[in-house]
């Protein structure tokens, strides 16, 4: 007999002899995790967390243009120019 101690949404996996487990296919499209990618396993109030080491590649321009607070005037062309004259 098995016993679902809590969850938010019903997904449940078998581990197998391996210790391995599946990740559903809904789970794994909705964060973009791909064969190959790295999870970070971490134990939190008894339950067993999985965390992607990956970027969020649904919208990768969202995620660059939230690195900065507000927009930034650049004269890229200048950057590059003054770097070459730094040699």
């Amino acid at each position: 007999m098995y016993y679902v101690v809590h969850s938010d949404f019903m997904n449940i996996v078998k581990v197998t002899r391996r210790y391995q487990v599946t990740l559903p296919k809904k789970i794994r499209e909705e964060l973009g995790i791909r064969i190959g990618d790295f999870l970070k396993v971490k134990i939190e109030n008894g339950r067993i967390i999985l965390e992607p080491l990956i970027p969020y590649r649904k919208k990768p321009i969202e995620n660059m243009l939230n690195l900065v607070s507000k927009p930034v005037d650049i004269d890229a062309v200048k950057l590059v120019e003054e770097s070459w004259n730094e040699d």
